[in-house]
């Protein structure tokens, strides 16, 4: 069976949020237009607390500089989708009606969560998997924000657990950053997910 997974369609991550992803609201018709043609439709949301790691000022250094954590590389982000915040929420235009499940990640103040499957320690699970196991769901599509970061390691991790995975780029913007759209895209074709 087939699932959508609406990656981070938060408004943070839109034009005018704290971490906008250029054009990022377009997409919101066209995932709403998909939601009929899967079997469930997965909500992932990004979800931190205040004092969360990989926020630039909490560390006073520069957005969009790198930070090495205990799990590796950060790269630090402007404060975005702190919990219970306007920017946390989901677009208004985004359609909740069709979701089965809300994923919150990134809740854990030290370690950052770009996956829907990994927080970035890439050890400790957030239960999606077993979710779409035990609901026969195998066969996943990936859309939402952004493509070169939380899109792009959840279908990479999605094809790591055994399920198919497929992006379905018309559906996803880029943050871009320093080339990271083009290494991302080569990334998950290595990893065998599908661009369509």
């Amino acid at each position: 069976m087939r699932a959508l997974i609406v990656v981070d369609m938060q408004v943070d991550f839109c034009p005018g949020g704290a971490l906008a992803v250029a054009r990022g609201d377009e997409i919101i018709a066209p995932i709403n237009a998909l939601m009929p043609r899967f079997d469930a439709v997965i909500l992932t949301q990004d979800w931190h607390p205040a004092d969360h790691a990989s926020f630039a000022d909490n560390h006073g250094a520069a957005p969009y500089s790198t930070m090495q954590m205990p799990y590796g590389p950060q790269v630090l982000w402007p404060r975005h989708c702190v919990i219970g915040s306007d920017g946390a929420a989901f677009h208004a235009g985004l359609d909740l009606s069709r979701a089965d499940l809300i994923l919150r990640k990134g809740f854990r103040p030290g370690t950052d969560s770009y996956s829907a499957f990994f927080e970035n320690d890439r050890t400790t699970a957030t239960g999606l998997a077993g979710y779409l196991r035990d609901r026969g769901l195998d066969d996943l599509h990936f859309v939402g924000l952004a493509q070169d970061f939380c899109v792009a390691w959840s279908a990479m991790d999605a094809m790591r657990l055994g399920f198919a995975a497929t992006v379905i780029e018309a559906s996803t913007r880029a943050i871009d950053l320093n080339g990271s759209l083009d290494a991302a895209r080569t990334a998950m074709r290595d990893a065998g997910v599908t661009l369509a």
